[in-house]
Order: structure tokens, then sequence, then C-alpha cells
């Protein structure tokens, strides 16, 4: 099979679509025809970060990329089976790396040092198609390329896998609206959608760290983070503490300065410098911050009557231990 195996990056190529989406999605609110939000410095700091990105990506791709592409194909070289690149290659390639994209996304937002980079995505308090444009400019170093080795040394050609992760990230681009409000429900409940995004997009408590599904919603059912939108529940869109800036700078860098700060702590233990870069967001050697475990006890302190719905835990039994006991605690000292 050629080395020189080649398909076109759909993901970039799109651009101009993206921005002809963006453009009539703000007519048509203007003209209130669609619901949809935007605000000048928010989309314009979207647009910057978007810009960023490809520029980064370019830079990258020359400093970085051949080193990658040589591990993808030395790993490829030693594959266990030969798929072929026909189109149920492509199929089922594009099957497995979603599910692959799945647990790359549940780790940027529970490594430290990869929500760093994905935080950008996050960062906007509306959403938009600009906010899809809002992309971080640091991909490229945090390694997350080692999650596609496996699916070479199985057998699928790097171009394939290339091909499909753009298909991927093509689809995406459309789920990041509140124009759409459902889907038909065939589609909701095996497909990803502007609905099931909005919810990984959520700063409410019961929406923290779910939904991380590329195209496919069945990764969340399968594997126990998917939260349904709920409608008494609405969407508060961005950070849990947001940046209050715009500019583009502090946006593409402020969780790295964050933890450059954390490092430079005196005191500090082996442990808490792995945790302060490696642990989840949130996470403190004194306890002084909130993760997302705090950050939903806290609320079921608040509102008891809300334990076990979607997206929080019951306030006592298994499930997520760190909250239970919290809550427990939290009781016995009423």
């Amino acid at each position: 099979m050629p080395d020189n195996l080649s398909y076109p990056d759909v993901a970039t190529l799109a651009s101009p679509v993206y921005l002809l989406l963006l453009v009539l999605e703000l007519l048509l609110m203007r003209m209130n025809l669609l619901r949809a939000h935007y605000e000048t410095r928010d989309s314009a700091a979207s647009l910057a970060m978007g810009v960023g990105y490809v520029i980064t990506g370019l830079f990258s791709g020359l400093l970085i990329g051949g080193g990658i592409s040589a591990i993808m194909f030395w790993v490829y070289d030693h594959r266990l089976f030969d798929i072929g690149t026909s189109v149920w290659a492509i199929v089922a390639c594009f099957l497995i790396d979603d599910m692959r994209y799945y647990w790359a996304h549940r780790f940027m937002h529970r490594i430290r040092w990869l929500w760093a980079s994905h935080v950008v995505h996050h960062s906007s308090q509306h959403f938009n198609f600009a906010t899809a444009l809002r992309q971080p400019w640091t991909g490229a170093i945090m390694g997350l390329f080692v999650l596609k080795l496996p699916l070479a040394f199985l057998g699928f050609h790097p171009a394939i896998l290339i091909f499909a992760s753009s298909l991927n990230l093509l689809y995406q681009f459309w789920i990041h609206t509140e124009s759409i409000r459902r889907m038909p429900a065939w589609f909701e409940a095996v497909m990803n959608t502007p609905s099931h995004h909005r919810v990984h997009h959520g700063s409410n408590p019961r929406y923290l760290d779910c939904n991380y599904a590329g195209t496919l919603i069945i990764w969340d059912k399968l594997f126990g983070t998917f939260v349904p939108e709920q409608d008494d529940d609405p969407v508060r869109f961005g950070l849990v503490r947001d940046l209050g800036t715009f500019n583009p700078l502090r946006i593409a860098f402020h969780e790295f300065v964050g933890i450059a700060k954390d490092q430079a702590q005196r005191g500090l233990c082996l442990r808490d410098r792995f945790l302060y870069l490696f642990g989840p967001p949130g996470w403190s050697h004194d306890g002084s911050r909130d993760g997302t475990d705090k950050i939903k006890a806290a609320f079921l302190r608040r509102h008891p009557e809300q334990a076990g719905t979607p997206g929080l835990p019951p306030a006592t039994g298994a499930g997520m231990p760190v909250m239970a006991r919290e809550l427990a605690d939290a009781a016995g000292g009423q």
C-alpha cells in the first residue's frame, strides 16, 4: 500500500462554508427568524482564535508534523492486519476513530494539561457558529496523537486516520447552535446534536463533564456520560469561572499561566506538582478550589430535591463516592 496515499482535509476546505453559515445565522437572527445570540467582541475573539488555530497548525505541521508522521508510519509498518483502503475500511475507521475521539475529548476535560488547551473552546459565554471556530493554538503539543497509534497498529493507514478525524471535525461544526432545538427522536438517539452539544458546553452543575461525543452520542450512553438537555434548567454557556476578557492571547494561554503559577508555589511535594499538571481541573493541594465533584455536591446541598436527576448523583450510595461523602458530611454537620 503506498505511503503517499492522501485524502482531502475536508474540515479545512469547508472553511468558506463555515463563514457563510455563520453570516447566514447572524442575518437570520437579526431578522428574528432564528434563535441565536451573538456579541460582537465575543465573536471577534472567536474568529481571532480560529485564524490563530490555522496559523499555528501550519507552523506546528512544519516543526513537528514530520516526526508525528514518522511515528505513525512506523507503527503502521508493524500493523496486525492489512485492512486496506476500501470504502468499508474508511467507514470502519470513522466509527472506531469516533470512539477514539470520545476518549480523547473526555481526557481533555479530566486532565489539566489537556484542559489547558481545550478550555479555549469552552471560554465563550455564547453558543453559535462563531464558537465552533474558537479553537486552541496549542493542540499540536498536547500529545494526543498517541491515541491514534493503536488504530495504525490495527491496520488503518495514517492517511485514512487523518481523513476520519477531518470528517469528524466537519460534522461538529453545525451542532454549535441554539437555532436548532431538537432533531427527530431517532436522530437524537444515535447522533450528536445541537441539544446534546449545548449540554456539553454548559456550566450548570448538572451539565459539567458530560456528552463528550464527536459524531455518535452512543459512546456517552455506552460509557455513562450522557446527560439530556433539561427544559427546566436552561444551559448557561461558558466556564464555571468566566475569563472576563476578549483578548485572544489571554484566552489562548491563561490556563498555562495558571499551571506555571501553581508549579511555582513553594513547599509542594512531587505528588502535588504532578497533580497540578495531570490531575483534574480544579484540583488543589489544600482543597481550596472546586472541581466538578465539589460543584455538584454544593449544588445538591442547596437543592437536595435534585439528587438523582439527570447529570446529578444520588445523595447517598454508589455512583460518585466523593460527592456522596461530601453530602453525608454536610448533613452530619447541620
